[in-house]
């Protein structure tokens, strides 16, 4: 008989689900200002940085949004945003993962064609500069990864679909969990390396330039792809482990 694991609940888990209750049974109602995170760490007795997790999370969900220098708050929702698993806006196990890697690729590989068929200058040199962003912080995965996701969100302003850019922009925290596993796995993947990614991202970038749907579309849906089969071979090893 298998039994499954059961991994202890992190600080961070501990507080996000409280607010979320609290959320859920109308303590904090939409449009209400949520303490400080200083405030709400001595409330709960824990870290600000586990604070900040844990309303990374809650927007993840689009339980919560943050203005700045205002605060955060709590935003209008459906109900069905509330049973949304908390646990998936935390934990990125192999399924989470999987999922959020087909929602990628559907949206961006459209957003990809759009933004060759849209892009202005501007769109370029925002995409450019994230790209040697990219180029000059290999080696360092947390600017890394800022870099990947800047490159992205660019791609989507570039399509001029403000939907497009809205979604990705609630997702974010979820994509940038995700990023940073799969720069993990290119970084020490036997196949591939961070130049394979990096060069991958200036395809892309050519093919956006060039105006070409097509091109774009297929370039961004290989690195997906590879990104992708990665993460299989990577969860394999650590089933058989």
């Amino acid at each position: 008989m298998e039994y499954k694991q059961i991994k202890p609940k992190k600080i961070n888990e501990e507080v996000a689900e409280a607010l979320h209750e609290m959320i859920r049974t109308g303590q904090l109602k939409p449009g209400d200002k949520l303490e400080s995170v200083q405030q709400l760490s001595e409330n709960f007795q824990v870290s600000r940085s586990a604070t900040r997790e844990a309303l990374s999370a809650l927007k993840a969900m689009g339980l919560v949004e943050m203005k700045q220098g205002e605060g955060t708050f709590v935003k209008k929702f459906e109900a069905k945003q509330l049973n949304f698993p908390l646990s998936t806006a935390i934990l990125m196990n192999k399924k989470d993962v999987a999922h959020l890697l087909e929602v990628r690729k559907i949206i961006e590989t459209g957003a990809a064609a759009l933004a060759a068929k849209n892009r202005s200058e501007a769109d370029l040199t925002a995409m450019a500069d994230a790209l040697n962003e990219m180029k000059m912080v290999q080696g360092d995965e947390e600017l890394g990864e800022k870099a990947d996701f800047k490159f992205h969100l660019a791609i989507a302003a570039a399509s001029q679909n403000p939907i497009l850019s809205t979604l990705l922009d609630q997702v974010s925290e979820l994509m940038i969990e995700t990023m940073k596993e799969t720069r993990r796995l290119w970084l020490y993947s036997k196949q591939k390396t961070m130049e394979k990614a990096y060069k991958e991202h200036v395809q892309l970038y050519q093919a956006i330039l060039e105006k070409n749907e097509e091109k774009s579309r297929i370039v961004i849906n290989e690195h997906l792809e590879n990104v992708e089969n990665i993460l299989k071979k990577y969860f394999l090893e650590a089933d058989e482990e």
